[in-house]
């Protein structure tokens, strides 16, 4: 009766433990989660005022109708993966959560390097600025839609951080669809522009966006 006491005891005082480290590492996962969507609004207001450059410079914007379905599954990621993680459905397992927060992290790097390279002509639209010339510097030397390397990268990874493959997998599904639908309307609008135009362009939330070589609103964005 003892022995079985004192097994008990153990076995209560270990899971007491796990549920203690459990809960850490969720509330540092979102942390995690509330840095990036802080990153999101900063690219927001980055966004509204290259906008108003733009505009003001004879920009036009194309896409309007989808661009809330993009922004709709961009915050689905960050709000999925934290529920999916709070939950107690995607421990944190540390041969793929720490791999899989480098690659986000290293896409946040890419994203920015992306916005810094391409200026006022960075945005979270489809817009066209007809006469100017088309940027060749930075990630868009090598890449014509570096951005949109950067998104795809952090929508599978930044979940399976907490191991949270649902939302991983569902992002990453919605996500193809709805790019196919971008660089359709960014191919549409460099047509109509011409080439010697040049675009910003990038999926809301996810920090996207601008032009590079080879086009106006579908350049080497997201």
């Amino acid at each position: 009766m003892v022995r079985r006491g004192l097994r008990r005891g153990l076995r209560r005082g270990r899971g007491r433990r796990r549920g203690r480290s459990a809960g850490r590492s969720v509330n540092r996962y979102g942390v995690l989660i509330g840095l990036v969507a802080a990153e999101r609004l900063a690219e927001l207001a980055v966004a509204r005022r290259n906008r108003a450059w733009a505009l003001r410079n004879g920009g036009v914007e194309h896409g309007r109708r989808h661009y809330p379905l993009i922004a709709a599954a961009h915050a689905g990621l960050l709000g999925g993966a934290l529920l999916e993680a709070r939950r107690g459905r995607s421990p944190f397992i540390p041969a793929l959560g720490w791999p899989m927060l480098a690659v986000a992290l290293s896409s946040q790097a890419l994203r920015w390097w992306c916005i810094t390279s391409l200026g006022k002509r960075w945005n979270t639209r489809v817009i066209v600025v007809p006469g100017m010339p088309l940027v060749e510097r930075g990630p868009y030397r090598r890449l014509r839609h570096p951005n949109y390397v950067a998104v795809v990268a952090e929508g599978a990874a930044l979940p399976l951080v907490h191991t949270g493959w649902r939302t991983a997998l569902l992002f990453t599904a919605t996500n193809l669809c709805l790019l196919r639908t971008r660089i359709r309307v960014e191919n549409e609008a460099l047509g109509h522009a011409g080439t010697s135009s040049t675009a910003t362009t990038a999926p809301p939330m996810c920090g996207s966006g601008g032009v590079g070589r080879g086009t106006a609103a579908a350049a080497r964005s997201w």
